[in-house]
């Protein structure tokens, strides 16, 4: 048991406690009385003098201890954007948002939507970060550009500020979730400006929890505000959508990722070519998370496949596609050749080649679609933006003065239309091939509608043209109907439906060609015409490449005047209102017709299978039987 203290308070001497030892101090006595009471874990103990020792010799200093290794991180969370201008593709979000603060005029509610890894919970975060910013000297406002340096910024980016409380609404879905938001918003924050609360995947909540957190999303504190993200916008009720000011975050262009992703390995120390870094883009299709984790899997990829030595990572467009499974671009271009060459042999040959190489048979149609895409775009704007190289665009230009517009449409549809069945076949690879080799045999085929109008010109002009050439003897007296039939030239049929084939591929020249063009010859890969007069300009150059295009062969296109245009024929316009007046005159000429005009002074005659001139009619046979 040990000694007690005398009357004074001090301890008697030991002799085992060294001598002279110093009383203890007041902060000691306060420190050991609250450990007492509330069960101080860790007393401080006092030290005890140390006796002189002697002066060891000078030893080598130890090496210091290694930094532990840290985690790798991610290329998606270690490049997360800590500042609005690093969010790429949300340049219109980030200028509201700005105005919005410059201007004191903050929501109580943000609401952002979009695809996935368009920055929608790096967008609330950073908005947390600008309320409760208060700059490196502590005296700052809300701001657009936080300063990431105060304790306020730092401890939102780790995700440890006690005023800015991220949910996640896929784990918290009940009314009991919610009423601890509601019960806590009542009081001020702790050491924020503003108290914050983020919910991740708000569409996940029940029915009950979103009617239960209305009335305080409507008229919250001041100090409070609500940042909402979610993908499904359409399953938030309207009731909350209206409380709130809704950003929706576009995809990201695939230009602006290839050059994001571009930076990112530029400080990663890796070296990528352009063609991969699109490639990569291509694959993310607008998410910035999706393309860099591919580009992560892309140089771990290319780091497997290096010598290991040490050197630079070099990112490949070759090693990207074999990691991707998809099609080289000039395997896509062969296949596509093939196809439209009607060359069965190569087309099945490029086939099985891409298929040993480890594509996928819904990867070769979702190219030739590409491609075919490619092709109609360059049409219209030229191959800029759509190749990726000199060769590529070489191509694309040569098919799309090559095919129709017509034909790249039906191209379209029966590629479109074969992807659907690979994709729901028990053999994704015969259904390719057979798909493949339907496009190729229909390639050739006319469309409906051009069909239904040459089998209706030759149901209705086909028996005059048989009678007229079967009035014409020939030089030794036979008639013409017994001859063979040989290719016409100057046929007015035949120009006609040239006329029309024209008119699909290019309206306007069809519509010059059949308004003003007269004929004079006529044969495969001649026209020679005179054109009649109030047309500006020469049309021949236009002519001549409609008329390539649909034969696919060179022709002689030549306009003459004068006396060279001797001979020439009215063009169709021309004829059909010459046979029309015809036909008028002889009419008026019929004794009837002459008395029934006679009779009613200012009396028309309308064609009765006219519609245009249904509204004109007063009665007709269609009115009386609807009557």
């Amino acid at each position: 048991m040990a000694d007690s203290t005398d009357m004074f308070g001090h301890e008697p001497e030991t002799p085992d406690a060294p001598p002279h030892e110093a009383a203890p101090s007041a902060a000691e006595l306060e420190a050991a009385g609250q450990g007492a009471m509330f069960g101080d874990p860790a007393p401080v103990a006092k030290p005890a003098p140390v006796a002189p020792q002697p002066v060891p010799a000078p030893a080598a200093k130890p090496a210091p201890a290694a930094a532990p290794a840290q985690p790798y991180r991610v290329l998606a969370r270690k490049y997360r954007p800590q500042t609005f201008s690093a969010l790429i593709g949300q340049e219109a979000m980030v200028q509201t948002l700005a105005n919005a603060i410059r201007r004191d005029r903050l929501a109580h509610a943000f609401l952002m939507t979009g695809v996935r890894g368009v920055g929608k919970t790096s967008t609330a975060r950073l908005i947390a970060k600008a309320l409760n910013c208060i700059g490196p000297d502590g005296q700052g406002g809300p701001t657009i550009d936080p300063c990431g340096q105060c304790e306020p910024c730092q401890a939102i980016a780790e995700g440890r500020h006690i005023d800015v409380i991220e949910m996640d609404a896929a784990s918290h879905t009940g009314v009991d979730d919610v009423r601890e938001i509601i019960e806590a918003v009542r009081y001020a924050a702790v050491s924020a400006r503003y108290k914050i609360y983020i919910i991740d995947e708000v569409h996940m909540l029940s029915r009950n929890a979103f009617n239960a957190l209305l009335k305080t999303l409507e008229e919250p504190p001041a100090h409070v505000k609500f940042l909402f993200a979610t993908t499904e916008v359409d399953k938030l009720p309207v009731t909350v959508l209206s409380r709130c000011q809704r950003f929706d975050l576009r995809r990201i262009p695939t230009a602006l990722l290839a050059d994001h992703f571009g930076h990112v390995c530029k400080a990663e120390g890796v070296e990528a070519e352009a063609e991969a870094l699109a490639m990569v883009a291509a694959a993310a299709e607008g998410s910035a998370r999706d393309g860099l984790s591919i580009l992560d899997q892309a140089i771990s990829h290319a780091d497997l496949a290096g010598s290991g030595d040490g050197s630079v990572i070099t990112v490949s467009a070759a090693q990207v596609q074999d990691m991707l499974g998809l099609a080289d671009k000039t395997l896509q271009r062969r296949l596509f050749a093939a196809m439209l060459k009607g060359d069965g042999a190569a087309l099945l040959a490029e086939v099985a080649h891409q298929y040993s190489l480890g594509i996928e048979p819904v990867a070769m149609l979702r190219a030739q679609l590409d491609l075919v895409h490619k092709v109609t775009v360059t049409q219209i704007s030229g191959p800029e933006g759509e190749a990726r190289s000199a060769e590529e665009a070489a191509a694309l230009q040569g098919w799309a003065g090559d095919l129709a517009p017509g034909q790249l449409h039906r191209l379209w549809q029966l590629l479109l239309k074969g992807h659907d069945e690979v994709k729901t076949a028990p053999d994704p690879l015969v259904a390719a091939q057979m798909a493949l080799l339907r496009v190729l045999h229909a390639a050739d085929m006319p469309d409906p509608g051009g069909l239904v109008r040459k089998l209706e010109e030759m149901l209705a002009q086909g028996p005059a043209l048989a009678a007229s050439m079967a009035a014409q003897p020939t030089s030794d007296g036979a008639p013409a109907a017994a001859m063979p039939s040989a290719p016409a030239t100057g046929i007015a049929m035949d120009w006609q439906a040239l006329v029309e084939q024209v008119e699909e591929v290019s309206p306007l020249t069809g519509a010059t060609m059949r308004l003003s063009v007269r004929l004079i010859e006529l044969r495969m890969g001649t026209l020679r015409y005179q054109l009649a007069p109030g047309l500006p300009g020469d049309p021949t150059p236009d002519i001549k490449k409609a008329l390539q295009n649909i034969t696919g062969q060179a022709w002689l296109v030549e306009r003459l005047d004068g006396e060279a245009a001797q001979g020439a024929q009215p063009s169709l316009v021309e004829a059909k209102a010459a046979l029309e007046a015809e036909a008028e005159a002889a009419m008026r000429a019929d004794p009837l017709v002459r008395a029934a005009l006679e009779a009613f002074p200012g009396a028309e005659i309308l064609d009765e299978s006219n519609p245009a001139t249904a509204e004109r009619r007063p009665w007709s046979p269609a009115r009386s039987r609807q009557a």
